[in-house]
């Protein structure tokens, strides 16, 4: 058994991954501040979900109500479990509500990450795994995002602190020889998904017989990743640990990756699903039209994304992804059954 640190651990990915390295033996010591960004008593069921298949199936989780801000409970929480492999998933999220409230962004994101990092340092960690985003790719109107890619021109704060995230990664790196990997996550939806993401926010409204705002008239695409999929991916990882590269071109830069044991991963669907076939999707599934109401483009919004995922699959090999059709099927069923419709 291994000690691992998952931070964020209420949070949608948080909870999926914890939930899945407990069943598989390893000894997680998850922390959240379970924050009133969205629903609480959501956070509360995943955690109480977690806590049920433990006790029955005697494994061992724990869970702290705390924030990543808190300085020493940070250290103090480090020095009595000492966690050999550190998974950091704790963020404020959300494009949109970054451009109306920042300040906890800055707080969280940045402050909140180097309290993590630094003590991941302080105490050894052997792997340092944290979430970075496909929101860094900015405006880069690239066909395919790679990690190779500069990625320095982004349209939103939440983008400014995921890559704020990759450079102290880097820092801490170079300097102290942390093993860091940076994941950036592309669009992940699935059952116990967060109620802030478009699929949520479609199918409750279809439900409930409300508008559906539509970004950009419609002309958006994803790369829609099925929280399975992330899951897998960070998991394939654990052991995985980078290492110094001693052959490395600095005359060359490659922003994947580094003299210094880093490194820069996408995860997400290598397909990239529009909009508008999203939702006739979701309509399908509830047998119910929605009512659209079409905007412009929100001014913090990316077009288009799409994951390029050679590099994640050079590691775990070729990788297969939860079809779009599939993975709305599970998330409604989850949805109907969790609200009793």
């Amino acid at each position: 058994m291994k000690n691992i640190l998952i931070t964020g651990a209420a949070g949608f990915i948080g909870f999926h991954l914890s939930k899945e390295l407990v069943l598989e033996g390893y000894s997680v010591i998850g922390i959240d501040n379970f924050s009133d960004y969205y629903d609480t008593n959501l956070k509360k069921s995943r955690i109480e979900l977690i806590e049920k298949l433990t006790k029955e199936n005697s494994l061992d989780f724990t869970i702290i109500n705390g924030d990543i801000k808190d300085k020493n409970l940070i250290k103090n929480l480090f020095s009595k479990y000492r966690p050999e492999i550190v998974i950091n998933l704790a963020a404020q999220a959300g494009v949109r509500y970054s451009i109306e409230n920042p300040d906890e962004y800055v707080e969280t994101n940045f402050t909140g990450f180097f309290n993590i990092i630094d003590n991941a340092k302080e105490f050894n960690t052997k792997n340092f795994i944290y979430a970075s985003s496909s929101s860094v790719y900015g405006g880069n109107t690239s066909k395919l995002f790679k990690e190779t890619e500069n990625v320095d021109h982004p349209l939103n704060l939440y983008a400014v602190t995921k890559r704020s995230n990759e450079l102290l990664a880097h820092s801490y790196s170079h300097l102290y020889g942390l093993p860091t990997t940076g994941l950036r996550f592309f669009t992940v939806y699935g059952p116990w998904g967060r109620p802030d993401m478009a699929i949520y926010l479609f199918t409750k409204a279809i439900i409930n017989n409300s508008e559906i705002e539509i970004f950009n008239n419609g002309n958006m695409s994803r790369s829609f990743t099925y929280i399975d999929d992330i899951v897998e991916g960070v998991k394939s990882i654990l052991e995985d640990i980078p290492c110094h590269n001693k052959k490395y071109d600095r005359a060359q830069i490659d922003p994947s990756s580094s003299w210094a044991p880093f490194r820069i991963l996408n995860i997400g669907n290598s397909k990239s699903y529009v909009l508008s076939d999203l939702i006739n999707l979701i309509e399908q599934n509830l047998g119910k039209k929605a009512k659209k109401k079409y905007l412009k483009m929100h001014k913090g919004d990316v077009p288009n994304t799409k994951a390029d995922t050679h590099l994640l699959e050079e590691i775990i090999g070729p990788k297969s992804f939860v079809s779009i059709e599939t993975g709305i099927k599970k998330f409604i069923d989850w949805y109907k059954e969790y609200y009793g419709y």
